[in-house]
């Protein structure tokens, strides 16, 4: 594939490369490899269960050290409400109130979130504040029918003109409703981050935002920060970045040739939360904790949930100790036979590390070398929860291209469902990926790794999209969790279902966690 001048300047302008772009386009010609499954990670293997005592040990140490290294919570929060108002978009764009009722068009139409919409309506947070803007726009609101007064509080909520909560981002809209006040996302990880993620009385959150929303996002913390801070006795410091215009791929046609705009220019997308890997890599921090912007609790379930976070925080904190002392002593050279052995079965049973079959051949130099290099590496624990049957990714065991085997997260769309045999490994998993990781990415040394090195981007993904009517592949990134963190070190381990509460449909505001009665 040529590029002509004009294609090159508009790469290096998007600080691209032309390798790159080969690189890309290759992948789609070859196409992305499904992952090749094992077996499904399971309680005892590859899955831990912590006993009560366990759980309290690990907040002890979590309590004892946090006040001694640094601390971030870090939220891709650049997601728009967009998703989550998918049934009332179409009800609002097909439903006719003089041709048929409400009742018919979701029996019509089979929208079980839309009947539960309005069953549910007054509870929804944002109900009066809706309906407040709702007679301002329509004073004479009353004197319609039920059907078209339900039309005219889902157009007053959506409309462009009008509230428009469809642009905005999820971390801004009101989730919970208190006595006194309307609660953002964006607040209640505030609260939440103090409980967990405040070290000497101070917390750090960093957001990625779309940089349309940056001023949003500000001025909801200007509003909050005196309040949430008097209240926690904790001070806050924000940081915002973006999903760098670098880390954007190339789209192409369905016949792998590049997409180009009306006037001639290369199309390029978003690479999905996989590009937010370079955000993670500019933090210099010992302890980052990861959840989604819409993953949040009301407050009476904060303490409970922030438990959790703090065990797989000490958990963290003891792994790394352990992995800390080993290198120390590897680098040094020193060690026996049994030193090795130990060493060995450390990251085995601790890390889930599969040794190789090989090891016992190797000699003590190599041998020395080879364990160096599976302890030196960035390590995440990752809790999981018990599948409910939610669509999205679960711990797998994983064979890749040099037929290591290790634990990942996986998507289904990375899952190969034609395979009889890789289905029936899916339909087995226990487990589900509820996105709430806590990370080390400091080596022994205190120096942060260059995280682009343990990805594996052979894990992209390939979908297919339409632009003004035509279609298109776009590529996206080895996900944030799922083959950006490939090499990592990786623990899985049991968390209960209180500990995931994500809002992808505006019903989910309904469930009892996102509730104050």
């Amino acid at each position: 594939m040529k590029f002509t001048d004009k294609d090159i300047l508009q790469i290096e302008n998007k600080g691209l490369t032309l390798a790159k772009m080969k690189s890309q386009l290759e992948l789609f010609e070859s196409g992305t490899p499904f992952a090749d499954l094992t077996a499904a990670a399971t309680v005892g293997h590859g899955i831990v269960e912590c006993s009560e005592d366990e759980k309290n040990k690990y907040i002890h140490r979590f309590e004892e050290q946090r006040n001694n290294v640094s601390i971030a919570k870090f939220v891709p929060a650049s997601g728009a409400a967009t998703r989550m108002f998918k049934s009332l978009f179409r009800f609002i764009e097909e439903f006719v109130p003089e041709n048929e009722t409400i009742n018919s068009f979701i029996n019509r139409t089979k929208d079980a979130d839309l009947s539960l919409f309005f069953v549910g309506l007054e509870k929804l947070p944002f109900y009066d504040k809706v309906l407040e803007k709702l007679k301002e726009f329509y004073p004479n609101y009353e004197s319609w029918s039920n059907d078209k007064q339900k039309l005219l509080f889902a157009k007053t909520m959506l409309d462009e003109d009008k509230m428009n909560y469809g642009f905005y981002p999820k971390g801004l809209l009101p989730f919970h409703k208190y006595k006194d006040h309307l609660a953002t996302a964006f607040e209640e990880h505030l609260f939440d981050g103090a409980l967990y993620a405040s070290t000497n009385k101070s917390t750090f959150l960093h957001f990625t935002i779309s940089e349309r929303h940056k001023e949003m996002f500000e001025e909801e913390f200007e509003k909050l920060q005196n309040i949430v801070e008097s209240k926690t006795n904790t001070t806050f410091k924000i940081a915002f970045s973006y999903q760098k215009e670098s880390t954007d791929t190339i789209a192409v046609t369905p016949k792998n040739e590049p997409f180009r705009e009306d006037n001639g220019e290369l199309t390029f997308r978003p690479s999905g939360h996989g590009a937010l890997l370079e955000n993670l890599n500019q933090l210099d921090t010992d302890v980052i904790f990861i959840t989604n912007i819409d993953n949040v609790v009301v407050y009476k379930y904060e303490d409970k949930v922030a438990e959790y976070k703090k065990m797989l925080a000490g958990m963290l904190l003891e792994k790394q100790h352990q992995v800390f002392k080993y290198l120390e002593v590897l680098e040094r050279g020193e060690l026996s036979e049994q030193d090795l052995i130990e060493i060995a079965e450390f990251l085995a049973n601790q890390l889930n590390v599969v040794i190789s079959t090989e090891f016992e051949k190797y000699s003590k130099k190599y041998q020395i070398e080879y364990l160096f290099d599976k302890l030196n590496r960035p390590m995440r624990i990752c809790g999981m929860v018990k599948n409910e049957g939610e669509p999205g990714g679960g711990p797998f065991w994983v064979k890749n291209e040099s037929g290591q085997i290790s634990l990942q997260i996986i998507e289904s769309a990375q899952i190969d469902k034609d395979n009889k045999n890789q289905t029936k490994i899916l339909e087995s998993a226990t487990h589900f990926n509820p996105v709430d990781l806590v990370c080390g990415i400091k080596n022994y040394k205190g120096e942060v790794f260059d995280l682009q090195k343990f990805t594996d981007p052979k894990t992209a993904f390939i979908t297919m999209k339409t632009k003004a009517g035509k279609d298109l592949k776009a590529l996206e990134l080895p996900g944030l969790w799922n083959g950006s963190m490939a090499f990592w070190n990786t623990v899985f381990v049991e968390v209960p279902l209180i500990t995931f509460n994500p809002v992808k449909t505006v019903t989910d505001l309904l469930k009892p966690t996102h509730q104050i009665k």
